[in-house]
């Protein structure tokens, strides 16, 4: 007979199906009802590959030789949104989050990316992320969020080049 440590683990094959999955864009439920997998195990499967490529990108992603990169933020939410989300889902991040996401258009390779709050601390911790990443001084492009210039500032001083993207509605 089998200990549970072992009919607890996936084997090879197993987890690639899962992962699979995931990367096609299915939901964890539905991943569940393909494979068979405890949700459990799924999720727990997605939050050690999400450590493992971001552990990749730390020791790979660095003395980038890009010369563009455009900076932007979407918006999505963890649970609820922040209007509706109760205070012990807050209190365990839940409601609005934002994606940071760093782009270098010329090769589509994003150098940096930061989930969290769209506030001037995570400009900061982003700006100082991406500056760590980069070889040589670049053309950076942000839009108009106001934090943003002041977390370029500090994380790049002189040593950039920087253009901050106003859109004008035109009726």
């Amino acid at each position: 007979m089998q200990s549970n440590v072992c009919m607890n683990r996936l084997d090879s094959a197993k987890r690639a199906q899962v992962v699979s999955c995931l990367v096609e864009g299915n939901s964890i439920r539905a991943t569940v009802r393909m494979t068979g997998v405890a949700k459990n195990t799924v999720v727990k499967l997605l939050c050690d590959l999400g450590r493992s490529c971001s552990d990749y990108q730390d020791k790979a992603f660095v003395n980038l030789k890009c010369k563009r990169i455009q900076c932007d933020e979407i918006w999505s939410f963890v649970y609820a949104k922040e209007k509706n989300c109760p205070t012990e889902k807050k209190a365990n991040g839940g409601g609005d989050a934002w994606t940071w996401v760093a782009l270098d258009p010329d090769s589509k390779l994003v150098p940096c990316w930061l989930v969290g709050r769209r506030d001037a601390g995570c400009a900061f911790h982003f700006m100082h992320d991406l500056r760590g990443r980069l070889a040589n001084r670049v053309q950076l492009t942000t839009d108009g969020f106001k934090p943003y210039f002041t977390a370029v500032e500090d994380a790049f001083g002189a040593e950039i080049d920087y253009a901050m993207l106003q859109k004008i509605t035109v009726r």
